[in-house]
């Protein structure tokens, strides 16, 4: 019995010693594998580590080119570097709003019927029926303080942004699409203050289409890069943390507004001059002046013709009378098509310095024309592309030349009122062709609307051109009239200038051969200083010569911008 416990107590000590063995066995392989499982997450540490310095270097590489380009000719100094900055990362931040509501709110029913696209349509209108008749006078008032004004258009998106965050997730529309409407009229009060202080910035080297080109161009990239990234961001965390990020990104943006230079601010001229009228307010195109009036008006049909694009072509893909391609794949080539048009046409008015800003708007008329007449003659798939691209490039380009018209035409008192007209005239447009486009989709099968359309484009072209060739002909007329009453006035019957003595010359002639006499003056009344040399003015003084019939000098300037039109 002693026996057996004792064969038991050594079985169960060998036992136990297995098992520590064992223990000790496993102890050893789990401090093995913890450090490799270290080794292994300090080679992902360093790993990740590199990665993110290589990615912060190639950051602040971009960021430094980027910087380069936007401050390139002297824009750092005048201030056009920092407004181009800040209007890029405004873009961006409106087009990861676009982003957040597409699939809540403004998702374009290309499905749906014709009557809610059309609903669509009229909705896009109201920013800018704001915008005309309100928030341009109200900017054109406070001109003095216009980086406040900006700073308060991108605080007061920030907060709409956090508010829209806060209302998408309980899909709260009553507050979500007035908070939308309202982004958008202050992203339009935005472009029109934007638009109207480019001349106080404008370096010496720069034109104004080329500085409104580099300004379109930063926007369309920057709006280019938000739109996938906030798609990505809204699908894989929601909408709501793409909105409260615009709303980071805004809010950065004002205060980036608050500190641009202190030039772009313009003193408040309220007192006006004896005789002088104060401009109206609400800018017509009766009033905007001829210039101004022709590349607006070119313009307009420039933006009927592409919102009558989109839809028409949007329907015949979707009804299948564009074959070729699935629809889904057509309409992305198609938008592709719009999105590199734009991109050309900043591209190219950045090169067109040396161009007329009327030319400029004339020519991408006529480019209008000869492509949709193409198009319309041999109808498909890939010309109706490179319509779509053709439509999208002279939107841009004459957009960019009638922004230089109007800052170069109008008066910074009323600047702001006409871009707002401006930017009205040109959404009813496009909202017109696109509800003639939805119409047109029902009856026409691809070459008769772009034929009516191609026929519209031409008279438009042809009446601008006639309208202007009469107006170059009549202001020359009224300059050689003017040369010729001039030139009457000074050949007068007494004399050389008219004078009542035919003996006078003006002072500035050579002196005839032979004595001439003195000038009057205290030299020539013999008071003991001698008499002045013949042809020869006293040291010290000054003569200015007044024709009959001209005005004096002061009157004869003329501004550099026309209050008036």
């Amino acid at each position: 019995m002693a026996a057996d416990w004792e064969r038991a107590r050594r079985s169960a000590g060998e036992a136990s010693r297995r098992v520590g063995r064992a223990a000790a066995r496993a102890g050893r392989a789990g401090a093995q594998a913890g450090r490799a499982a270290a080794r292994a997450a300090r080679g992902t540490g360093r790993a990740a580590g590199r990665a993110g310095r290589g990615a912060a270097d190639a950051t602040l590489g971009v960021g430094r080119a980027a910087r380069r380009l936007t401050h390139a000719q002297g824009a750092g100094r005048t201030g056009l570097g920092q407004l181009i900055e800040l209007t890029a990362a405004h873009s961006a931040g409106d087009a990861l709003v676009t982003a957040a509501l597409a699939g809540t709110l403004f998702k374009l029913p290309v499905n749906e019927a014709r009557g809610q696209v059309a609903l669509y349509l009229l909705i896009t209108m109201i920013p800018f029926v704001v915008v005309a008749p309100f928030v341009g006078p109200v900017l054109d008032r406070f001109r003095s303080g216009r980086r406040f004004v900006m700073a308060g258009t991108l605080f007061g998106r920030g907060l709409l942004c956090f508010a829209m965050a806060a209302a998408v997730a309980p899909g709260d529309v009553f507050t979500i699409f007035p908070a939308a409407l309202a982004v958008l009229v202050l992203s339009k009060a935005y472009n029109v203050s934007r638009a109207a202080i480019m001349p106080s910035v404008l370096p010496a080297d720069i034109a104004l289409v080329t500085a409104n080109a580099r300004v379109a161009l930063f926007a369309l990239v920057s709006a280019g890069v938000a739109v996938p990234l906030g798609a990505g961001v809204s699908a894989w965390l929601g909408a709501e943390w793409v909105l409260r990020a615009a709303t980071v990104l805004f809010l950065v943006q004002g205060v980036l507004a608050v500190r641009l230079p202190r030039h772009v601010d313009s003193p408040d001229l309220d007192e006006l001059q004896e005789g002088e009228e104060r401009p109206p307010r609400w800018r017509t195109m009766i009033n905007v002046g001829p210039v101004v009036a022709e590349s607006m008006l070119a313009n307009v049909a420039i933006r009927f013709h592409s919102g009558f694009l989109l839809f028409y072509l949007l329907f015949l893909v979707q009804e299948k009378k564009l074959p070729g391609m699935p629809p889904a794949v057509a309409i992305g080539v198609l938008a592709l098509a719009a999105g590199a048009g734009g991109l050309a046409g900043a591209g190219v008015a950045s090169w067109a310095r040396s161009h007329s800003p009327q030319v400029i708007v004339l020519a991408t008329l006529a480019l209008s024309g000869a492509v949709t007449v193409v198009a319309a003659a041999v109808f498909g798939l890939w010309t109706a592309v490179a319509v779509a691209l053709a439509a999208a490039f002279s939107q841009g380009l004459g957009k960019l030349a009638l922004d230089a018209i109007v800052q170069r035409e109008i008066g910074e008192e009323i600047r702001s009122s006409t871009f707002g007209v401006v930017e009205a005239f040109l959404q009813i447009a496009w909202v017109v062709g696109g509800l003639i486009g939805l119409l047109l989709s029902l009856f026409a099968a691809g070459p008769g609307g772009l034929a009516a359309m191609a026929a519209l484009l031409a008279g438009s072209l042809g009446w601008l051109v006639v309208r202007r060739r009469a107006r170059v002909r009549a202001r020359d007329a009224r300059a050689r009239a003017a040369r010729a009453a001039a030139a009457d006035s000074s050949r007068g019957p007494e004399g050389p200038e008219g004078s009542d003595d035919p003996g006078r010359r003006d002072p500035q002639e050579a002196p005839e051969s032979g004595p001439a006499p003195a000038p009057p003056g205290p030299e020539a009344a013999g008071r003991g200083r001698g008499k002045a040399r013949p042809g020869k003015r006293p040291a010290g003084t000054t003569t200015a010569v007044v024709r009959r019939g001209e005005p004096p000098a002061e009157q004869r300037t003329k501004p550099l911008t026309n209050p008036h039109g």
